[in-house]
């Protein structure tokens, strides 16, 4: 009886440690699936923190490349602004320019007025010429010459300086009349500017030449 107790307790025994052994195997196995889901959301984090770490490193130069083309853009306005700004100042004054075509207008109009009427430099070099040829022909000039050296020299005299004030007159009234963006009444001055200064013109030639009036003669 007492050896059959023995030999049954030693089996007895072993079993118990299979038993063991087993279940501490299956215990392991079921943790160790935890352990790896428990690792996983770890792993997730880890992730999420260097993909957000690395999308924020790839969004920074998208920044700043947006700043450097804000930059370009107001390099680009300011370049504008300066252009603007020179065009200004090389512009004219559109009051200055009709103040001062208006001005030439009238001073053609009456450079051709005085071109017909006569002016106080032509009646002083008429003088001129008269005194001239009374010290060339006196005491021993024949009756022609002194017509010719006193009187006509003083007329073709009178004649030359009212043609250049008539010339004057009749370019700055073309000049005028050729400028854009005159008013309606500068023009009609300057127009008639240009009319009596081609008057003017056409008369001084006229007497300078002797084609309206000739000189007298002495038996006359």
């Amino acid at each position: 009886m007492d050896t059959k107790t023995t030999t049954e307790k030693p089996d007895e025994s072993a079993e118990a440690a299979g038993k063991a052994d087993g279940t501490e195997s299956a215990s392991a196995a079921e943790t160790a699936p935890a352990r790896d889901t428990a690792a996983d959301p770890l792993d997730g984090k880890a992730g999420g923190q260097v993909g957000g770490k690395t999308e924020g490193k790839t969004d920074g130069p998208v920044v700043a490349d947006g700043g450097a083309e804000g930059d370009g853009v107001d390099d680009e306005d300011e370049d504008e602004d300066d252009d603007e700004a020179l065009f200004a100042e090389a512009a004219p004054d559109p009051a200055a320019a009709g103040i001062g075509g208006a001005a030439a207008a009238v001073v053609s109009a009456a450079l051709g007025a005085v071109a017909l009427t006569g002016t106080w430099t032509g009646k002083v070099v008429a003088e001129r010429e008269t005194l001239i040829g009374q010290i060339k022909t006196s005491g021993a000039g024949t009756p022609a010459q002194q017509i010719s050296e006193i009187y006509g020299d003083a007329w073709h005299s009178t004649a030359l300086v009212n043609g250049v004030f008539a010339l004057v007159a009749l370019l700055v009234a073309v000049l005028v009349l050729i400028l854009p963006g005159r008013p309606a009444w500068v023009r009609a001055v300057a127009v008639a500017g240009a009319v009596l200064g081609g008057l003017g013109l056409l008369l001084s030639a006229g007497t300078y030449f002797d084609l309206f009036l000739s000189l007298p003669t002495a038996g006359s």
